[in-house]
């Protein structure tokens, strides 16, 4: 079993009513950190992590025992999906928090010319797209494709992989992965 430590850890401060900047400043550390533990690009030791919700306070075993309330809200307005893209792309998820969630569901907005980068991603999960307006370059392992409006995607994540708009517009996409990876 899996625990998303970055998702878990934003939950209990959300709850605790704590921005990332004050739970950083009463344990210490700079809140870039907490930013990054919370997106699950850096692991904490568990040092860290002790530290951190010592800050809370919470203990270690109640921060991995506690199951939370699965999300009650059904219904989304367009400025209700949070932005967790940067740069040329935009990622707009459906709910704010995906603690608890097997599915993470996007809005995503490639601006002509951006990628997710030379390195291909892989991790764990399946995901699935449909191209809504301009062109996306997808590739997974040694095959690519350009998709245009309407042309949809589909693969197991553990498989390495890239977008790339094309073209000189915008490339929207409605994605879903499972599970949420971001």
């Amino acid at each position: 079993m899996t625990v998303d430590v970055g998702a878990r850890l934003r939950f209990i401060r959300q709850k605790y009513n704590l921005s990332q900047r004050t739970l950083a400043r009463r344990v210490g550390i700079a809140n870039s950190s907490i930013s990054l533990i919370e997106s699950n690009s850096i692991s904490p030791s568990v040092g860290v992590l002790k530290r951190i919700l010592d800050g809370i306070p919470i203990g270690l075993s109640e921060f991995f025992s506690f199951e939370p309330d699965r999300p009650q809200q059904t219904f989304y307005q367009a400025s209700e999906l949070v932005e967790i893209g940067k740069g040329g792309i935009s990622y707009r998820q459906v709910g704010e928090s995906l603690f608890g969630r097997a599915l993470q569901i996007l809005k995503e907005r490639y601006e002509p010319g951006t990628d997710t980068g030379r390195v291909l991603l892989a991790h764990d999960g399946e995901e699935g797209g449909i191209i809504l307006t301009g062109r996306l370059e997808v590739t997974v392992e040694d095959q690519r494709r350009i998709l245009g409006p309407g042309d949809a995607y589909y693969f197991d994540s553990r498989r390495p992989h890239r977008f790339r708009c094309v073209g000189p517009v915008a490339c929207e996409v409605v994605s879903a992965c499972t599970p949420p990876s971001f």
